[in-house]
């Protein structure tokens, strides 16, 4: 009997259908045909555990021919399925060979690696330190940054763009009032057509709460009365600016 291969993809361990029909002497399309109406039955339960996607995972490969074929990445689970229907030799084999593996994955996940050699020792122990060393300037750098973040999103203070403006500068961003607003009309954020809304926050930009607008009303000595509006910068606005302006 051949060695069962798992794989760990994204934490999950998986056996490839194909390894478990050459070890149980089965025809893989028969052990599709068997996996599918077990899927089939599993979708009609309305417990999320009882999913099939707990048990198989469909995917495909690429035969000697370069045509397309169905396979099953399966789970413990589904292995233990796949074993509960099996008789004889083969399937007390199968059942002792992935039982066996998925044990020493798991216990392979879950110790640390442990150096064999000084070099290897070495080398751990140089990575562990670099590690170190860059989490911690990592964290004094971000220091700034975290602070501004807390004390501009706790705020409800909203700002005008030219008062922005004078942020990025204070954070390293060469951008003067009109230099932003042209800035904002050219990348989406407001608007630049010509008109009533010319300068207002864009759809996008208000459904992201990076603006707000201000409306105040004005009384004409003839007494009629309009509404100005104005954009103004929320403190989600702020930050997100200041940080795009930042990795730019």
């Amino acid at each position: 009997m051949t060695q069962l291969q798992v794989i760990n993809k994204d934490g999950t361990l998986l056996v490839d259908s194909r390894e478990v029909a050459l070890m149980t002497g089965k025809r893989h399309d028969h052990l599709i045909r068997d996996i599918d109406s077990y899927v089939a039955i599993l979708n009609k339960s309305t417990s999320p555990n009882l999913g099939a996607s707990n048990f198989f995972i469909e995917t495909n490969y690429r035969d000697n021919k370069g045509e397309l074929r169905r396979r099953y990445d399966i789970t413990r689970k589904g292995c233990d399925m796949v074993a509960n229907k099996m008789t004889g030799e083969k399937g007390v084999l199968f059942t002792a060979a992935y039982v066996t593996k998925f044990e020493e994955m798991e216990r392979q996940a879950s110790s640390p690696m442990v150096p064999q050699t000084l070099p290897e020792a070495l080398r751990l122990a140089a990575d562990l330190a670099e590690k170190n060393q860059l989490l911690l300037l990592q964290t004094e750098m971000d220091k700034p940054k975290v602070l501004f973040a807390d004390a501009v999103t706790a705020s409800k203070t909203s700002i005008l763009v030219g008062e922005l403006a004078k942020l990025l500068k204070q954070n390293g961003a060469d951008m003067g009032q009109n230099r932003l607003f042209v800035w904002m009309r050219e990348n989406g954020f407001l608007i630049s057509r010509k008109g009533t809304d010319y300068n207002m926050p864009t759809q996008r930009s208000m459904e992201l709460g990076l603006f707000e607008i201000k409306e105040t009303s004005v009384t004409h000595s003839d007494g009629h009365i309009t509404v100005s509006k104005t954009p103004k910068v929320t403190g989600k606005g702020q930050v997100y600016f200041i940080n795009k302006f930042k990795t730019a």
